[in-house]
């Protein structure tokens, strides 16, 4: 791991930040310290990155903006990869956009909104990157990434790019190949369709709406923490097994919204993590449905 540290601060690889706290870098403030943190400045050095890192086999973890994660405690060994700004892209041209991996989700469907471009209205209460969001088939308002991407460039552990149709990421229920066979995203590409900005407009207004009346936005969160069983939602069944408002520590099962917990001041990774487990057997032992974690635990425990 010396020799990497040593080669990542002579070289040209972005930003090093070592023994850096994660928490600053996730939505719910939480996260415990990475070895290393690297922020690349483009393309080019997270290239050259990954392949120092796969040269040595030296673990990595890519961070996104932090949503839909749980760092644990102890941190993450190896090296967490934050994509900078040089990924923060978006063109337009015609009914497809393309967009660099780094890009704010919501932000993309605002802007797709401005074209006058319909198909991403559902974005807009996703806080997380447009990588993040291929790699979990993000979705709301019973829309999802699957239904409007094209292909994406996926930079490979190996340092190899790449690029992958849709078909290739074999889309499920917030789920793609990206789960079981890793890659950054560094590019997608979404065809959308042309719409009346009007009706745009006033879906995106009403999604915002309930949102800030349904869901906890002013807390530390990670969005939803458990998947819907099929046939069923997951807040409903915490809400009937009277979980709303269980606290461990300063972590909380969201009086407002039952498939949401909150940071409410100084909640560790251990403290979701039981919050979880109580969650997951209180509505076991009610309805018989184990419930699964969308968000993603990383580091070490």
């Amino acid at each position: 791991m010396q020799q990497v540290i040593t080669e990542l601060l002579n070289g040209s690889y972005g930003d090093v930040r070592l023994n850096e706290p994660l928490a600053p870098y996730t939505t719910w403030k939480i996260g415990g310290p990475a070895d290393v943190l690297l922020i690349p400045h483009d393309i080019k050095q997270l290239v050259s990155a990954v392949r120092l890192l796969h040269q040595h086999e030296t673990p990595w973890t890519a961070l996104g903006r932090g949503s839909n994660l749980l760092v644990s405690d102890k941190g993450i060994r190896g090296v967490a990869i934050k994509l900078g700004d040089a990924l923060e892209t978006v063109r337009f041209e015609g009914e497809y956009v393309y967009v660099g991996g780094a890009y704010s989700f919501i932000k993309l469907s605002v802007m797709a909104g401005k074209e006058g471009l319909t198909g991403l209205e559902f974005a807009g209460g996703i806080p997380g990157t447009v990588g993040g969001a291929v790699y979990m088939n993000a979705g709301a308002h019973g829309a999802d990434v699957s239904r409007i991407l094209q292909r994406v460039e996926v930079l490979l552990p190996t340092g190899e790019l790449v690029t992958l149709q849709k078909d290739d990421l074999a889309y499920a229920y917030r789920h793609s190949i990206l789960h079981t066979k890793p890659g950054i995203v560094t590019e997608a590409v979404f065809k959308l369709s042309y719409g009346d900005r009007k009706e745009i407009a006033a879906a995106m207004a009403a999604y915002k709406d309930r949102r800030l009346r349904t869901q906890p936005l002013q807390l530390a969160c990670a969005g939803s923490v458990f998947r819907n069983p099929e046939g069923h939602h997951a807040a409903k069944l915490i809400e009937e097994a009277g979980l709303k408002g269980l606290r461990v520590g300063d972590a909380e099962v969201s009086p407002l919204h039952a498939n949401f917990i909150v940071n409410t001041g100084q909640a560790t990774a251990h403290d979701v993590l039981t919050l979880i487990e109580q969650v997951q057997n209180a509505v076991s032992e009610r309805f018989g449905i184990r419930l699964v974690t969308e968000v993603l635990v990383v580091g070490e425990r």
